[in-house]
């Protein structure tokens, strides 16, 4: 029997969706049934490996992930029943050089973190893992806190402790619709009945997708194939052996009973069920694929010498969970009120535990304790949810879970999805082009004669020298960047003012004409979005954001405007290109270019005028992101070319320059300027982050605003500060920060300064360790000497961006 009305329904009975309704329940929600279209663990639970690391390159997604080690540590005892938890710790081998460059760049990771990973030769990794060769080993490391877990009993000890709490479990019950009603879902239709519900959250793993296409949301979780083998007995395998892996060799190595699992992320996996999943996928294996796993096999015998020795005992081959970035798919939907999806768990055993608790935070708090937007399911863009890009992208994801972990690198597979009107225009003159939220954006360009592909290395990439050269154009000259691809949106109406008044921490109520920079603000304080809003009427105003934060910020705003529908909203992304004209001769090209007076006194800091270039209509926009005058041209876009071209024109006799994205960031971070879900996030508040000075205390309440004043009477725990370090080594966020041997944070954001000619990192520290001038940063294990600098590095005053 199935309940009538529950506050939450749990679709999907796997290890995600049982560790949910155990968290919830934990936490007091027991009015939940949780609905299994087959029986708990026959998705993809039953078959997976059960591998248990917790290090990733995001502190917070880190942070789950020991939140799953921390609950595997006390759940049997707590529920009474076996798990077969195993804290023996993981060992990764590094077989190159370079493979142990990125491993001591993952130490100083997770020293930041508060991890413990030890570096170790190559004898101590043999002596945890005797069967394994030292052929080509360059040295290992080893997590003593990681571990393995059987699959199937975990997900029925968290059902167990879930029902004992009072959750009901149904199984062989199949959600065959929705009834939706302004936003939000009022009753899910099953093979069973139907359910009113509160909250409705999809945990359907590699079926996310399709239930996510009935109630019309974007959820890119499907599956791809995945085989692993069992041995048979090796004898004299060691008590205790850790879970190991040779990402080099693209293997994983589990101990089984007696003998062990061997598997691993091979090139060109088969995407399952490209048409839609079969009816009736219960508990179902692939057929096996021998010549498929042939390159894993040679290279465990490579590394494992004995394993082909030793019979295989049984080989699997599963459909296992992956979503179309590779990360899991988490959070409140932005197409509906009360929905949520935690699904596409490519490592679900390992997150479990911890996406539980963290989902829980989410459906209860309406935000998690930690942001967690690498994971939000806002990231994702129409695009990302079509059969044509999510399966061809999971593949190559898949392919790359073991491929070296560049700091800097871009996918190749299914590109050009969107383009800008000047993309043709800027490939013929040498751009490298990078993917952000599916557009092509300029990376940088390569000079006639320079092969124009990305080279990433851990040391200076092939890139380095001609992005200085981009930097120093805009420093001393003229230059033009494509930023077509800003998330763009219109809002207006009666009671426009009064929405984002209540929602910025700037003073709003500008003149017509007005750019206004500002931070959007949550409950905590915690900054939401970080955009520009520039106002062109009384109650119309132009919202402009990164370009992939707009499904997140717009969501923002729109959920906060009255519900009266007397405010509208629309998405003009795809209406307007921008290119921004930049540097210290951008006003004598604009002024050559336009047919109006753009001069400094008729056209200051902060404003937006209508111009004419050439033929064309523009939203002028004096701005800089780069800390040197400049403009942001937003242009109609079929107008595009050819206000380039006009440009390009009268920029000519000043030696214009086409600039990328990484030249972008140098420049910004030589100026001081932030980036949201680097700089800042939901987890750092203005007063920190020292954007203070941008908050109007005068001009009434506003979201968030009893947390600042009380963060501002109390002042601020930790503060983000700006280092320049003594030596030249390559930086990119992710570096700790020392002083006196202690560790006190982790570096957000990272790369060299061409003009001050040092590396430069931003990072937050405990306010009481804030006020110095020595530290130290750490990089790929060495420590380098850092001065941190007080204001701006460049132009503190800002004298040359408002002159």
């Amino acid at each position: 029997m199935i309940p009538e009305s529950v506050q939450v329904v749990i679709v999907g009975g796997g290890v995600i969706g049982c560790s949910i309704a155990y968290h919830l329940a934990k936490a007091g929600i027991t009015d939940i049934v949780v609905l299994e279209q087959f029986q708990l663990t026959h998705g993809a639970t039953w078959h997976a490996a059960g591998v248990v690391g917790q290090l990733r390159n995001s502190q917070n997604v880190t942070r789950m992930l020991r939140r799953s080690v921390a609950l595997y540590d006390t759940l049997e005892a707590e529920t009474d029943q076996a798990i077969d938890w195993k804290k023996v710790g993981s060992l990764r081998i590094a077989s190159s050089k370079d493979r142990m460059k990125e491993f001591r760049r993952s130490a100083t990771t997770a020293r930041s973190f508060g991890m413990e990973m030890e570096l170790l030769t190559p004898k101590e990794a043999q002596d945890l893992f005797p069967i394994m060769t030292l052929d080509g080993v360059e040295g290992a490391t080893y997590i003593a806190s990681d571990g393995y877990v059987d699959p199937a009993s975990l997900c029925q000890a968290l059902a167990a402790g879930a029902r004992k709490r009072g959750v009901r479990v149904v199984q062989g019950c199949e959600v065959t619709g929705f009834s939706i009603e302004n936003r939000r879902v009022t009753a899910v239709e099953t093979s069973l009945g139907t359910i009113r519900a509160e909250t409705v959250v999809n945990a359907a793993g590699m079926w996310g997708h399709e239930l996510g296409k009935m109630m019309g949301t974007r959820v890119p979780a499907f599956a791809v194939e995945h085989q692993y083998l069992i041995t048979d007995p090796i004898p004299d395998l060691p008590k205790g052996m850790p879970t190991v892996r040779d990402p080099d060799l693209l293997l994983y190595w589990k101990p089984e009973t007696r003998g062990i699992v061997v598997g691993g992320y091979e090139p060109d996996t088969p995407a399952f069920a490209r048409q839609g999943i079969p009816r009736g996928w219960d508990q179902q294996l692939l057929q096996e694929n021998y010549d498929r796993f042939e390159q894993l096999a040679a290279n465990a015998a490579v590394r494992t010498p004995i394993v082909s020795t030793v019979g295989v005992r049984k080989m699997i081959n599963g459909a296992i969970p992956i979503s179309a970035d590779g990360d899991f798919v988490m959070g409140k939907v932005a197409e509906l009120d009360n929905v949520f999806v935690s699904c596409g768990f490519v490592y679900g055993i390992a997150a479990a535990g911890g996406a539980g608790a963290v989902m829980a935070e989410w459906i209860l708090e309406g935000r998690p304790v930690h942001d967690l937007w690498p994971l939000d399911v806002r990231r994702f863009n129409f695009h990302h949810n079509t059969r044509y890009f999510m399966y061809d992208r999971a593949v190559e994801i898949y392919a790359k879970h073991y491929a070296m972990k560049w700091p800097v690198e871009e996918n190749t597979s299914v590109r050009r999805i969107r383009t800008s009107p000047l993309y043709p225009l800027l490939k013929e003159r040498g751009a490298v082009f990078g993917s952000r939220a599916g557009w092509e954006r300029p990376n940088w360009f390569a000079p006639e004669g320079v092969e124009p592909v990305d080279k990433p290395s851990f040391d200076w990439p092939n890139w380095f020298e001609h992005v200085g050269a981009e930097h120093a154009k805009v420093r001393a000259g003229v230059a033009m960047i494509d930023l077509s691809s800003f998330a763009k949106m219109e809002v207006m109406g009666p009671g426009t003012l009064a929405a984002l008044q209540r929602l910025a921490v700037a003073n709003v109520d500008r003149p017509v004409g007005s750019v206004i920079y500002t931070q959007m603000c949550n409950e905590r304080g915690g900054i939401e979005a970080d955009l520009t809003l520039c106002r062109l009427g009384a109650e119309h105003f132009y919202v402009v954001t990164g370009t992939a934060f707009g499904e997140h910020d717009f969501a923002w705003i729109r959920r906060h405007l009255p519900q009266d529908g007397s405010v509208h909203t629309v998405d003009v992304t795809s209406g307007y290109a921008v290119i921004n004209l930049c540097g210290p001769k951008s006003r004598q090209v604009l002024a050559g270019a336009a047919e109006e007076d753009v001069g400094g006194s008729v056209f200051r800091h902060a404003q937006m005028k209508p111009l004419t270039i050439g033929a064309a209509p523009v939203r002028a926009m004096r701005v800089s992101f780069t800390g040197e005058l400049g403009y942001e041209l937003h242009i109609p876009t079929e107008y595009a070319a050819h206000v380039y071209g006009v440009l390009r024109a009268a920029g000519e006799p000043f030696g214009i320059a086409d600039i990328g994205y990484r030249s972008l960031n140098s420049l910004r971070m030589e100026k001081g300027f932030i980036v949201w879900a680097g700089d800042v996030s939901p987890d750092y508040t203005p007063l920190e982050a020292g954007l203070d000075r941008l908050i109007s205390w005068k001009k009434g309440d506003f979201v968030g605003r009893d947390a600042l004043e009380k963060m501002k009477a109390d002042g601020p725990s930790r503060r983000l500060c700006t280092f320049t370090l003594d030596a030249k080594v390559p930086v990119y966020g992710g570096e700790c920060i020392l002083r006196d041997g202690k560790v006190l944070g982790v570096t957000c954001s990272g790369d060299f300064g061409h003009t001050i000619g040092k590396p430069i990192v931003y990072g937050y520290v405990p306010i009481a360790e804030a006020g110095h001038h020595d530290y130290e940063i750490e990089v790929y294990g060495e420590r380098i000497a850092a001065r941190r600098a007080e204001g701006p590095l460049y132009d503190p005053e800002g004298l040359r961006m408002r002159g």
